[in-house]
């Protein structure tokens, strides 16, 4: 199979790629479960930009700034704001219906912000924007969307990319999968955070660091590893992934208080509930060693409420909770990767004809704590940027790429193999082990690597039980999508383990006792 542009993943930064990429050729999206299946919508609160006459350039550079503890790139973060309105105006033309007061955006306030800059819709703004794109996308002609299409490996010789293997279900009855390879011109990868890799996370099931480990596997580098933002207020009960109770919520008023009803952040910050995810969620976390810890919105009235928080209101709502009268249990959980796949402000890898976008990326933009609401804007505006750079494309691949070049992989000779992939039913033995020995990855980096950290205990007992556990990876022979996301799992936690083991101080979201 070959194509123009071979884009993995199918959350807000490929399908924005792949939208802009179909003007010059043809695309092939890849996304491991349904197209609809992603990060994006899992965001709540909204997207950030400069889009009010109080605001400007400046203020949301220097909110952008502080946050992240002064670590960003500010060129990046510069180049991601002066482009934050242009990126929202797209957005509505392609049919994103942000909330209005007479015709005029209605924006909101999350934490680290000084200014309401945050459009949205309701508190499912990411849900809205990844309908609205696969609704675009599956209306172009020049893309075609593979779904329980697993990237295994990316096509790499020479430092130069063609294109990626991947384990793809022909049927939905089919017992067997098949490996095969996708040969590309340029190659994307979209795929979306590590949430997965922690015992408790905001990421829905496929956040498992693919993208990621791709990369480290095609010889990509990695920037700032170490800063995972734990959200603060993710809902407090037994449920995989955590349901996350938007900043918003915040914004809009409500309190973080204690078991005794304090009010704790207000001695703690000059922004109190409002500072930057960081400070809260360590506050959290000493706070939940004496007791519970709530979001106190009974201030608000129900009508405001339900109009304003639908989506949560309804889940509350499911658990006997209301939010107008009841207070609202809630943990920190892991939640973004502020680094990632070193790229330039074009999405360009230190691979020739690899790109990467969104959270799989380090860009520079985020620092060591990413400020609310940046991270769509963030995933909009480098994927829009990058098609003034990709020049004029074909529908033809060059003729020197083949399968013959990639006979060195252990893969490519495969085309059949026995094995569920893609359940958890009726796994093969070896896939039941990949299974537990992901429990352990998440158990490991929850001890380790969570909210806060040990340097001396990182080195001498997690590093080594990651090794152990990649140890124990490499000896399964066999190959599925299950193995695969394990294999991923480990090969990104030791990544972190490693950057969070060398930066002894502690910088924004990376606390060191």
């Amino acid at each position: 199979m070959k194509t123009d542009f071979l884009v993995i993943g199918s959350g807000i930064s490929g399908l924005n790629f792949a939208l802009n990429a179909a003007q010059k050729g043809k695309v092939i999206i890849v996304t491991k479960k349904k197209i609809i299946d992603a990060g994006t919508n899992y965001a709540q609160g909204g997207i950030a930009a400069v889009l009010s006459k109080t605001d400007n350039i400046a203020n949301h550079v220097k909110d952008t700034m502080e946050a992240g503890a002064w670590h960003n790139n500010k060129k990046a973060v510069t180049f991601m704001v002066k482009n934050s309105s242009a990126a929202i105006k797209k957005l509505m033309t392609l049919g994103v219906n942000f909330e209005m007061e007479n015709n005029q955006l209605k924006l909101t306030k999350e934490g680290g912000h000084h200014k309401r800059r945050i459009a949205y819709v309701g508190d499912y703004t990411g849900k809205e924007v990844e309908t609205v794109l696969v609704k675009r996308v599956k209306e172009n002609k020049n893309i075609t969307v593979l779904e329980n299409t697993f990237a295994l490996n990316l096509l790499v010789k020479n430092k130069t990319c063609f294109g990626a293997q991947v384990i793809k279900k022909a049927k939905k009855t089919a017992k067997n999968i098949k490996i095969e390879n996708i040969f590309a011109k340029k190659t994307i990868l979209a795929t979306g955070g590590i949430g997965q890799l922690f015992k408790h996370t905001t990421n829905p099931s496929i956040s498992t660091g693919d993208g990621i480990a791709l990369g480290i596997n095609a010889g990509c580098k990695t920037k700032d590893m170490e800063f995972i933002q734990f959200h603060p207020t993710a809902l407090d009960k037994k449920l995989s992934p955590l349901f996350l109770m938007s900043e918003t919520l915040r914004g809009e008023g409500a309190i973080l208080v204690n078991n005794k009803g304090e009010k704790f952040m207000k001695n703690r910050h000059l922004l109190k509930d409002l500072a930057p995810r960081d400070v809260v969620a360590r506050e959290i976390y000493q706070q939940l060693k004496k007791g519970p810890v709530y979001l106190d919105i009974r201030h608000k009235s129900s009508e405001f409420l339900k109009k304003r928080f639908p989506q949560i209101h309804e889940k509350l709502k499911e658990i006997s909770i209301d939010m107008s009268k009841d207070l609202i249990p809630v943990t920190p959980a892991a939640h973004y990767l502020c680094g990632g796949i070193v790229t330039d402000l074009h999405g360009k890898t230190g691979i020739k004809n690899l790109f990467a976008f969104g959270e799989v990326t380090c860009t520079g933009v985020h620092g060591a704590n990413r400020l609310a609401s940046n991270s769509l804007l963030e995933a909009l505006v480098f994927s829009n940027q990058i098609i003034k750079n990709l020049g004029k494309s074909t529908s033809t691949i060059a003729k020197s790429v083949t399968g013959d070049i990639f006979s060195y992989n252990p893969y490519t000779h495969v085309k059949n193999i026995p094995g569920n992939a893609f359940g958890v039913r009726n796994l093969l033995p070896s896939a039941r082990v990949a299974m537990k020995l992901k429990h352990e990855i998440k158990n490991l980096m929850w001890e380790y690597a969570g909210i806060i950290r040990n340097c001396k205990k990182i080195k001498k007992e997690a590093i080594p039980k990651m090794r152990k556990i990649e140890k124990k990876l490499d000896t399964i022979k066999t190959i599925n999508q299950e193995i695969a996301e394990a294999r991923n799992m480990a090969k990104v936690g030791l990544l972190i383990l490693k950057a969070a083991a060398k930066r002894k101080k502690s910088l924004g979201c990376h606390f060191m006792l």
